[in-house]
């Protein structure tokens, strides 16, 4: 399994995924999750990946093949005249995939090669978008009510983004946030594990900074770990205890 997190705040786009992937407690590896494409100037896209990992894989390896060498028969990411467009490029490119996977042994296999996505970016004439691509290939785009997206394991980190979120939120707010998220999550679910990716984008850039890798032996992360955990305890402490 894996865990990513894309927000939306009004600087623009946050990202991070974990990179764990595991056939079993004694098979675990590192596979990075998030993927990008940009054409400086013109277009910045970033696509998390969760699920079957030759699903995935085999998405992304069709999708940087056509964007490295375009043909008149596939659209290109790099080609794509809006973000939707886009989305709607990786929903087909994934059905394609799961239905080349599953022909072999007939349409109730299909559903062992589901995956789904976050896609996130901006295309020179439009607005940053977000989107979450099911493993349908149709997909959601966030809104003021839905501005973050979630896929894998979600359930632990979520409770911290929905109190936290604020879209006035600065990079490195969001990326505190999304460190909590994440933190919590490790430490409840054994199938998402550090190393953790983070990737931003300001608003109008066109242009992606350094991605930012972060290990169990990393100062900020372990400081924020113990952190979070004194904080917990430190609040617990100060609640009040009901009457019994």
């Amino acid at each position: 399994m894996t865990y990513c997190v894309a927000l939306k705040v009004n600087r623009g786009l946050v990202f991070m995924s974990d990179t764990r992937t595991n056939a079993g407690v004694d098979n675990i590896s590192v596979m990075r999750k998030m993927h990008t494409w940009e054409r400086p100037g013109e277009r910045v896209i970033v696509l998390l990946a969760a699920g079957n990992l030759a699903t995935t894989q085999a998405v992304i390896s069709m999708l940087d093949e056509r964007a490295k060498a375009p043909s008149e028969r596939h659209s290109s990411l790099l080609d794509t005249p809006s973000m939707f467009q886009t989305a709607r490029l990786v929903g087909e490119t994934l059905r394609e995939v799961i239905r080349d996977s599953g022909s072999d042994n007939g349409q109730e296999s299909e559903a062992k090669f589901h995956a789904s996505f976050i896609l996130g970016g901006q295309i020179a004439g439009g607005e940053t978008r977000l989107f979450l691509i099911y493993p349908e290939g149709n997909f959601i785009e966030s809104s003021d009510d839905t501005p973050y997206f979630q896929i894998g394991e979600h359930k632990y980190g979520r409770p911290i983004i929905v109190r936290a979120y604020d879209p006035d939120l600065t990079f490195a707010e969001a990326a505190k946030l999304l460190m909590i998220s994440f933190d919590s999550t490790v430490r409840a679910n054994l199938s998402v594990g550090l190393p953790l990716d983070l990737q931003y984008y300001e608003v109008d850039s066109f242009h992606l900074p350094p991605s930012r890798r972060f290990t169990a032996e990393d100062p900020y992360y372990r400081r924020i770990s113990q952190g979070w955990s004194d904080s917990l305890r430190a609040a617990f402490a100060k609640l009040p205890e009901p009457e019994l």
